[in-house]
């Protein structure tokens, strides 16, 4: 099929599982803009839904490529689905890192004591140890891997512009890039280092 215009998103999607990294380019190209336009409707925030659209697309990737995609409906809504669970679990965080704890009276005053700037003189230094443990584990990446990483994290590039630096599809630049994170995790898991912020 040399004319994948003519095809179905759904028709795309099988063509993917079976290996043509073009039909998901043209998937990405015709959802992009829809989906892209529903998160940033949601989230109100254009850095936030740019990281929800690209942690979709990995989504997307991986589960075509599990074969856990049926075309028993349509492709966009399996999309937007995939898409609300990552706002949903962005959502989340987002709460669980804003609650505050008040005393049964409702005082905060306990909140701006020199207990708290202690912590705060903790955690820059605990998140500076963890950016330099994720920096080390970083180098030990085959080389696509830690140049998709570099530019992603480093240079703030989406993953379109590192698949055209790179002369790569999108779906290869989201392939190194989630192998690049599981290698991570394998290592920190391996090294019993911490990758969470405080």
């Amino acid at each position: 099929m040399n004319d994948l215009t003519k095809l179905t998103d759904e028709q795309l999607a099988m063509l993917y599982i079976d290996g043509n990294n073009r039909a998901f380019d043209l998937l990405l190209s015709r959802n992009q803009s829809r989906l892209f336009s529903y998160i940033i409707f949601v989230v109100k925030d254009r850095d936030v839904a740019e990281d929800i659209f690209q942690e979709t697309f990995v989504k997307v990737i991986t589960r075509l490529q599990q074969g856990r995609y049926v075309p028993s409906g349509k492709f966009a809504a399996w999309l937007m689905k995939i898409s609300h669970n990552v706002i949903m679990d962005w959502y989340r965080e987002q709460r669980s890192e804003k609650v505050v704890d008040a005393s049964d009276n409702g005082d905060l005053s306990r909140f701006a004591g020199d207990e708290e700037l202690d912590t705060f003189i903790e955690q820059d230094f605990v998140n500076n140890q963890i950016y330099s443990d994720v920096r080390h584990m970083m180098e030990m990446l085959p080389a696509v891997q830690r140049e998709v990483v570099f530019m992603r994290y480093y240079q703030q590039l989406s993953f379109k512009e590192i698949a055209e630096c790179t002369g790569v599809s999108i779906n290869t630049a989201l392939g190194r890039m989630r192998y690049a994170i599981l290698n991570m995790r394998r290592m920190a898991k391996t090294h019993d280092v911490a990758l969470q912020l405080v």
